[in-house]
């Protein structure tokens, strides 16, 4: 048996050599992926820090920060330091052509735009937006910058199109912090991390094809938050935490003594309501095929009333409670809780699928904090950071389109087949990490092969 298991190991890890002749194949296309997206710059000198740039952030540099992109293709950082960190080039253009490609290659009518914050933890006080305020990434409030993302997840895909970074309140009200960090004057009002999400909303909610809104559960903790998104017409799904309140409209209510008002409905906790559910309440899903086997949970949905921030009874909504389980489908591992105004009709498994549009993006954020260089930036002002970030989500952008590539590659198609080796890992998606520059070539001279 260990024989045979020697045997197939070296069998897999020989499929999982990939000739090198294969990655210098993808700063070609890489340079005509990025084509759409610098042809608003004037000049040369422009598109090529912009090519270099996003091919860095795709590169094998540890530290994928400017002085490191730089020295790895062997330039100067300060020309590429002045293009990320004070030129005045407006990054609007490449994000409107980011949102177009993403409709027209992910567009779905029954897609769903998803808000996720997402924390980046920095020392000192000089960074844009930086502050002691609760940071995701390390599970505690600690000094970081904080920025809200909006997703884009359907069947035929997933990736990030668009953030804003969140000023802390004690950074608006400190003008030479906001003059030194070059903060426009528009931008310097407090904004909550919600009202960024509906400013992101109403510039592009009209772009992409979408039929539910969705995001973890700081983004649904807030009732007013529910009720705007229902009056500008979206149909939401929100997680929750799972101390929220709520009455079950599904049950009776106690009976009436005759004397005095009637009694309504006990206010219960989501978790402690759904955890009194007989097992035959439950519904058993299968989701999606998951990257460890088929995605299988168990779903209940039913119509309640949560409670408001002033303690009162708010409008009719829909909880969902979703359990994951385990490989073996017997332990559950992890519960989330969402409302949403969705009618009670939705079937079980479309509700699911919606809920896990929100962990769709989750890990999109990581890989791009992993494989694009999301969070391996060393800018202070206002302005590097949103250049960095903008190119940091094209980045991620072609990672994504690399995967669809890869998934496509078939005898059955026009184009040659590549091996079946590499087909895998480019159904995982391409990254150039793997050694595509070698040492002492620029990506000008791979990208004229």
């Amino acid at each position: 048996m260990e024989a045979r298991y020697a045997f197939r190991k070296s069998q897999l890890l020989d499929e999982c050599q990939i000739a090198p002749e294969m990655f210098e194949q993808v700063i070609p296309r890489l340079y005509s992926f990025m084509k759409p997206f610098v042809k608003t710059f004037q000049g040369q000198t422009a598109d090529q820090h912009a090519k270099t740039y996003v091919c860095g952030l795709l590169s094998d540099v540890e530290r994928k920060n400017i002085e490191s992109i730089a020295y790895r293709f062997g330039q100067s950082r300060l020309p590429l330091q002045g293009f990320i960190g004070w030129d005045e080039w407006d990054d609007a253009p490449l994000r409107h052509e980011l949102i177009g490609q993403v409709k027209t290659h992910l567009g779905q009518a029954d897609g769903v735009l998803v808000f996720d914050p997402s924390g980046f933890p920095k020392s000192g006080r000089e960074s844009v937006g930086v502050a002691r305020q609760w940071c995701g990434r390390l599970g505690k409030v600690d000094t970081c910058q904080v920025a809200i993302y909006l997703g884009y997840v359907s069947r035929k895909g997933h990736t990030l199109v668009d953030t804003r970074l969140s000023l802390p309140q004690a950074w608006t009200q400190e003008k030479a912090r906001l003059d030194k960090a070059g903060v426009p004057k528009a931008c310097r009002g407090y904004r909550t991390r919600h009202q960024l999400a509906l400013e992101i909303l109403a510039k592009h909610g009209a772009s992409l094809p979408h039929g539910w809104m969705a995001g973890d559960d700081e983004m649904g903790r807030p009732y007013w938050f529910r009720r705007r998104l229902a009056a500008l017409g979206e149909r939401y799904m929100l997680a929750v935490p799972s101390n929220t309140m709520m009455r079950d409209l599904e049950t009776a209510p106690p009976e009436y003594s005759g004397r005095g008002r009637r009694p309504q409905r006990p206010w219960q906790s989501v978790a402690g309501w759904s955890q009194s559910l007989a097992d035959e309440a439950w519904r058993r899903i299968d989701v999606r095929d998951g990257a460890k086997g088929p995605l299988v949970v168990d779903v209940v949905k039913r119509r309640v009333v949560s409670r408001t921030h002033r303690r009162q009874q708010g409008d009719e909504e829909l909880v969902v409670v979703i359990r994951d389980r385990d490989r073996d489908h017997q332990q559950v591992v992890k519960v989330d809780y969402s409302l949403s105004n969705a009618v009670p009709e939705t079937p079980l498994r479309e509700l699911a699928r919606v809920a896990k549009a929100e962990h769709r993006i989750e890990a999109c954020l990581q890989r791009s904090k992993s494989e694009a260089g999301l969070a391996d930036y060393e800018v202070r002002n206002w302005t590097g950071w949103q250049h960095h970030q903008t190119l940091s989500l094209l980045a991620t952008w072609f990672l994504v389109r690399e995967t669809q590539r890869g998934k496509k590659m078939d005898a059955c198609h026009n184009a040659t087949a590549d091996s079946s080796g590499h087909r895998g890992d480019l159904a995982r998606g391409v990254s150039v990490r793997h050694n595509v520059a070698d040492v002492g070539r620029t990506p000008e001279a791979l990208a004229a092969q």
